[in-house]
């Protein structure tokens, strides 16, 4: 599992072109220059690596762009400490920028593949979320309430599970719509209410229920 010069220089080029696309928060660009997204991938994707597009990781799956994962990182404005809930593990490249930020993550999948792939990989790098084999959009009640919530699928509308668990003050990040998403992040701002703003349209595989084994 090498990284080397080259893998370094193509990750600050890459950090170059989401900072062009708007990506500000240094924290998140430090946290993309430090985690070796080739390492995710099947070695036939070596060259696209640190292209800004999302790439096959199987089981139907993909690794997001990285200007996705940038903006959902971004907008949980994650502080170190913070205790994140990431529904959708894939690969485990977004928990390990997570990690990198000083989050503690609490990860789900529901494909047993991913899971297993993306469990065997991160203590390999020197990450270690919590991970569970489980069904996302349900979250996971008996280890919340959460300071932040990450989904990486695309919901038809926003799980109330998942809003139950965010702590007072939290915030979620969510694309929820059909073919295309829209962006959204929810702020708890009581035991009832909530806020929500928009942030622009991406294109994410469903979020979906139930286990696949």
């Amino acid at each position: 599992m090498t990284d080397s010069y080259r893998y370094k220089g193509l990750r600050a080029r890459l950090v170059e072109t989401l900072k062009s696309k708007g990506i500000a928060d240094e924290n998140v660009l430090k946290a993309i220059a430090a985690v070796p997204r080739h390492l995710f991938l099947e070695s036939f994707l070596d060259s696209k690596a640190y292209d800004d597009i999302a790439l096959p990781i199987g089981a139907g799956q993909t690794i997001s762009q990285p200007y996705t994962v940038a903006t959902q990182t971004s907008l949980l404005k994650i502080v170190p400490g913070d205790k994140v809930l990431e529904v959708g593990t894939g690969s485990g490249y977004q928990a390990c920028i997570l990690l990198e930020m000083g989050a503690k993550v609490y990860t789900t999948e529901r494909q047993i593949e991913l899971f297993h792939k993306a469990k065997d990989l991160l203590p390999k790098l020197g990450y270690r979320p919590q991970f569970f084999f489980s069904d996302g959009s349900l979250g996971l009640p008996s280890y919340g309430p959460y300071d932040k919530i990450i989904v990486t699928a695309a919901a038809l509308e926003t799980p109330t599970d998942l809003m139950k668990q965010l702590k007072v003050g939290g915030l979620m990040v969510i694309p929820v719509g059909g073919k295309v998403q829209s962006m959204l992040l929810y702020t708890r701002l009581s035991e009832t209410n909530f806020s929500k703003t928009e942030h622009g349209s991406f294109v994410f595989v469903p979020l979906l229920k139930g286990l696949v084994k």
